[in-house]
């Protein structure tokens, strides 16, 4: 399919941090978007109605792949890391992507060069990502009875071992909260209206929730989260790439793993029955983290012609 002709632009859904069809998270994905304004990318992606819509131009830079866009149905995110991984192996394809091939993608996001490896096999694909900016801890302090009583669940619940709520963004902030086991994460039914008397404002959001336990449903997982926007538009997010880069920080000040390489799997989207499995890769070096990358595979379910 050409990616746009005279009667419109070609759009491609995908499911990403996922390897099977109708589940993960959603993506749409807008090919050949020049001409198209921040307004009337707003307004698609809300027609999308997906977590995120992404909108492919040309890179500023010719040794780079593409430059996107990426719009939640409310607003524009300066990253994402689904979109990230859905569009790279997007590209990746359109670019002859086969089985056994690997390609390297560059994406210019509002938060920087955004540089992927994809590789395709008899699984299917799957993308990497450097995160293009580490972890930092925000000045916010948020008390266990206030993340308690945001999920609905009692203060003994929140925290586990060392482990207790901090906010911390990697791009995009996250108020990171421990719960003891998949029991609590499995009844947690956010207040959103304590949630917007109580919870902080960070660059004019309110803040989304990332919950985590040690406690997994898969064997091979380390960790299960739940992650929730909070604000007008209130939902749960089956796969959250951004939230891990922010839960990077939160796992190293905590858990203080050893000089090497950290690979971690984390599991989400269980609750809402579209489980979803995201890699995360930690580089530490003298007990610090001097690079780190996020994962996953992808699988596309739709494809059209967008006619605006």
């Amino acid at each position: 399919m050409d990616v746009k002709t005279a009667s419109g632009r070609a759009y491609e859904i995908f499911d990403v941090f996922t390897g099977d069809a109708l589940s993960g998270n959603p993506l749409a994905i807008v090919h050949d978007a020049e001409g198209l304004d921040e307004k009337r990318m707003q307004a698609i992606a809300r027609e999308f109605n997906l977590s995120e819509t992404v909108f492919v131009t040309p890179a500023q830079n010719p040794i780079h792949t593409a430059a996107i866009r990426i719009f939640t149905p409310d607003y524009e995110l300066p990253f994402a890391g689904h979109p990230t991984v859905g569009t790279a192996i997007a590209l990746a394809a359109r670019r002859g992507g086969g089985e056994n091939a690997n390609v390297l993608i560059a994406l210019e996001e509002k938060i920087g060069v955004v540089r992927c490896g994809v590789g395709f096999s008899k699984k299917g694909a799957f993308a990497e990502f450097d995160l293009p900016r580490l972890a930092e801890k925000l000045d916010i302090e948020v008390e266990k009875e206030v993340a308690a009583a945001a999920l609905g669940v009692g203060t003994h619940e929140i925290g586990f071992e060392n482990h207790v709520p901090s906010v911390w963004s990697g791009g995009v902030p996250y108020l990171l909260v421990p719960v003891h086991n998949l029991i609590t994460a499995a009844k947690i039914s956010v207040d959103t209206v304590f949630v917007r008397e109580n919870l902080p404002v960070v660059n004019g959001r309110q803040l989304p929730i990332y919950v985590y336990c040690r406690e997994t449903r898969l064997f091979d997982s380390d960790f299960h989260a739940r992650m929730f926007v909070t604000g007008g538009n209130h939902y749960e997010d089956p796969a959250t790439g951004s939230a891990v880069a922010a839960f990077a920080g939160a796992i190293h000040h905590f858990d203080r793993p050893v000089d090497g390489v950290a690979q971690l799997w984390i599991e989400q989207g269980m609750e809402m029955g579209r489980p979803s499995r995201i890699r995360l890769e930690m580089d530490i070096e003298n007990r610090r983290i001097a690079g780190a990358r996020i994962g996953g595979s992808a699988v596309k379910v739709a494809e059209g012609m967008l006619f605006v």
